[in-house]
């Protein structure tokens, strides 16, 4: 996991909760002490050890944090990735060529970077079908990003996301469609 990711899981947490929290999930995560770098790459592992930890601290189920933390991931990653994105695109858009466009960019920089396959296929105007394809079955957090976009694009009362998720968490469909 690429290491932006973690710093901007820091600041999550010290936005939604404080510093303390951030230091204690380091904490129970057996991650204490634990510096990141923006452009280093961490084990997986680093990021389900806190995801799970502020699960069991917080009481929330871990597919709902990843969702807000997608959710909270967009601002930042359009701003990362400003040059990349073309004027006219809105949510649906955006989803269609981050897989093209940004995951290759995400790739480019750094070989050990892995960010999950999208194949988006436009189904019609106003919706489209994403494949998510990742074995870190992290698709909550792609659904939050879907839901951060709506948001950023002043979309979100129009924009449905629904997930449906195959047993073996690899694979997972999601249909956005636009409310017209």
């Amino acid at each position: 996991m690429h290491g932006s990711i973690f710093l901007l899981l820091k600041r999550y947490v010290q936005t939604t909760y404080d510093h303390s929290t951030w230091l204690k999930l380091l904490d129970v995560s057996g991650l204490s002490g634990q510096d990141f770098d923006h452009k280093e790459v961490y084990p997986d592992a680093h990021i389900y050890a806190l995801v799970g930890s502020a699960a069991r601290m917080t009481g929330i189920p871990a597919e709902t944090l990843q969702e807000k933390f997608g959710e909270y991931l967009v601002p930042d990653l359009m701003h990362m990735y400003a040059k990349l994105v073309e004027p006219g695109w809105r949510t649906l858009e955006m989803i269609e060529h981050t897989e093209r466009v940004m995951h290759k960019r995400v790739r480019e920089e750094h070989a050990e970077n892995a960010p999950p396959v999208l194949d988006v296929r436009r189904l019609g105007p106003n919706e489209l079908l994403i494949d998510y394809v990742s074995g870190r079955r992290m698709s909550a957090l792609a659904v939050g990003i879907v839901r951060g976009l709506a948001t950023y694009f002043d979309e979100a009362e129009q924009i449905t996301v629904e997930p449906t998720t195959r047993e073996d968490g690899r694979h997972v469909q999601i249909r956005v469609t636009r409310r017209t």
